[in-house]
């Protein structure tokens, strides 16, 4: 009798070493894949950090003023072209050339666009889980430029192809204005925001494929990868025959990071990137929405 218990307990003993050995080694193994991913990252930023002094170099041969760049800008520009310098050389060049030419003073003055601020379709508040600021613009609220006002043609920056040869000036400007706005109050240690596409009450009306477009250059070729994510709320049926035109010129990358978001869902799915105490108040949370003059 005594032997067999002394049997089984030297078995449940070698049972609980092996298992302690099976844990170790599955400890041992995530440390090591875990060592093996920042090994990676390392070697990612080494690389990074190389190609950044390969293009500043490259492009201060033809813009002196890129001297003036700071190197979180040159590495969003090769992010957006996947670190291929040449690409993202050329991209950042039309960038600061295309500045020039439609922020002459610097910045969008708020007498130019007072008719579009006065529609209060673009506001901010709050940051998301990972720190970044949160931007709702309101399709609804948005009125198209008539078409016998007088247009100018505007320079485009998009290192690929140029998108549209006429630019809706006022839409344009207010998308810059807006966009330099939200990178001025950027938190320390934040390149990206996130943005909520409010479409209630959007009908035929406020159909704007020019500007839509416009905007969309706008982002993707002039500031690169700022957009972090982009939910596409309160969708009505109608505007699917907008998005199909407007689909194509938006480019893979961005593709990916835009959402869209079931009413049903809408407060569910926020959450999940947004503190409730973030979330602006229309949406469930506790913060109301503040005009993008006002921030």
């Amino acid at each position: 009798m005594d032997k067999e218990k002394n049997l089984k307990q030297t078995q449940e003993e070698e049972e609980e070493m092996e298992f302690k050995d099976c844990e170790n080694h599955s400890q041992q193994a995530q440390q090591q894949q875990q060592e093996e991913e920042e090994e990676k990252i390392e070697i990612g930023d080494e690389i990074i950090r190389s190609k950044i002094g390969i293009m500043r170099a490259l492009a201060e041969r033809d813009d002196p003023s890129v001297k003036e760049v700071d190197d979180f800008m040159i590495r969003r520009f090769l992010r957006a072209r996947d670190l291929d310098i040449e690409k993202a050389n050329t991209m950042l060049l039309k960038y600061l050339s295309w500045r020039r030419t439609f922020l002459p003073k610097g910045f969008v003055s708020e007498s130019e666009i007072s008719n579009q601020l006065a529609d209060n379709k673009l506001c901010m508040q709050g940051v998301d889980k990972q720190g970044r600021p949160i931007v709702v613009a309101f399709g609804g609220r948005h009125k198209p430029t008539k078409g016998n006002l007088e247009e100018r043609l505007t320079v485009t920056c998009g290192a690929s192809r140029k998108i549209g040869s006429s630019l809706d000036e006022p839409a344009s400007c207010f998308v810059v204005y807006g966009l330099e706005k939200i990178c001025a109050r950027m938190p320390r240690g934040q390149e990206k925001f996130v943005a909520i596409g409010d479409l209630e009450g959007w009908g035929y009306s406020n159909s704007d494929i020019r500007a839509y477009v416009a905007s969309l250059s706008i982002l993707q070729d002039c500031y690169p990868e700022r957009l972090a994510k982009l939910f596409i709320v309160h969708v009505p049926y109608i505007f699917m025959t907008a998005w199909k035109v407007v689909y194509p010129f938006i480019d893979s990358r961005t593709k990916k990071k835009i959402i869209f978001v079931e009413n049903k869902k809408l407060k569910s799915t926020l959450l999940n990137d947004i503190d409730e105490s973030q979330l602006p108040d229309i949406y469930g949370g506790k913060l109301p929405l503040v005009p993008i003059e006002n921030c």
